[in-house]
């Protein structure tokens, strides 16, 4: 390891750029809090989109059913604390997703996917618990051809120290680097604290923030609970402490792209004609004719565009 969690870090204030209280939102079965993008910030590096999905409980037979539905200029991280997800996508991924590993996907100028609890898990009553995020991809790839990487849990760097456990899932952080393929400087953890640990954030990137999923943390002599996503101050030296109860969190952020965004429901791209095209292909349904079609063995039915 390339970091010395027991370095004491004082923490200003003034680093805490943003303290971002996420959205919630129903939709169904269960409970969404989308703490990016907000008014506060758009992205934090290229994290654009970052979703907390649960925790949920379901009874047998219940499960989530995401169905099919498109992206265009992006990457979907999926990553489980509990349950299961069964992903399917255009261009021929069928991958149960479990806790611990990832789900990598770039949608580039077009891809499909649908996200549902497995069947297995359905046999009986069953949880969820995950963050969800996309990345946004820089200007010259995001035409790129769609992608699909699953990584298990064994392939991830895990880092360890004295109250510290921290599982890099996408880029490069304390010297370590995982194993999806990225087209921009990132980073990103899951990050699991004893009571009374301290942790300090990688230093090598110019954009950082975190989300708390559990328990809660102090920084700059404040306390912040769970469901919160703070953005810090490029350049300064950060480190958090877990509450009595101990915490967990992702850690997260990278290069600061270019240029802003465009968002339209699930397309992100740096051009408005980009989506509006994107947009016509969708409602026209033509499927497997041009930028979308529906995954093989779950193309029965589909989200229509808002």
């Amino acid at each position: 390891m390339s970091w010395n969690p027991n370095a004491a870090t004082h923490v200003a204030p003034e680093a805490i750029e943003a303290v971002i209280i996420p959205r919630s939102r129903d939709i169904g079965a269960f409970e969404v809090r989308r703490a990016l993008p907000s008014h506060q910030r758009q992205m934090v590096g290229p994290f654009i989109f970052f979703d907390q999905a649960g925790p949920a409980e379901f009874l047998t037979g219940q499960g989530v059913d995401v169905r099919p539905h498109p992206h265009i200029g992006l990457g979907t991280v999926t990553y489980l604390y509990q349950g299961d997800f069964h992903h399917r996508d255009s261009i021929g991924s069928d991958q149960l997703i479990r806790p611990g590993e990832v789900n990598w996907m770039v949608a580039g100028r077009g891809v499909t996917h649908s996200e549902r609890t497995s069947l297995a898990a359905r046999q009986g009553p069953n949880a969820l618990f995950g963050i969800q995020t996309w990345i946004a991809l820089p200007e010259d790839r995001e035409e790129v051809d769609p992608v699909f990487e699953h990584h298990g849990e064994g392939a991830l760097p895990l880092l360890e120290a004295e109250g510290i456990t921290a599982r890099l899932l996408l880029g490069n952080a304390h010297g370590e680097r995982a194993p999806a393929t990225l087209y921009s400087e990132a980073f990103y953890l899951d990050v699991t604290l004893a009571p009374g640990a301290a942790y300090p954030l990688p230093d090598e990137h110019e954009d950082r923030g975190l989300y708390i999923t559990q328990g809660e943390i102090t920084v700059a002599g404040e306390t912040y609970a769970a469901g919160r996503m703070m953005v810090f101050r490029p350049g300064d030296a950060i480190s958090v402490t877990a509450g009595p109860e101990g915490a967990r969190l992702m850690a997260l952020g990278g290069a600061t792209l270019g240029q802003r965004r465009h968002i339209w429901w699930n397309f992100v791209s740096s051009s408005r004609d980009r989506i509006e095209a994107a947009k016509a292909d969708w409602i026209a349904g033509r499927w497997g004719e041009g930028r979308f079609a529906l995954p093989p063995g779950d193309d029965a039915e589909f989200v229509p565009a808002p």
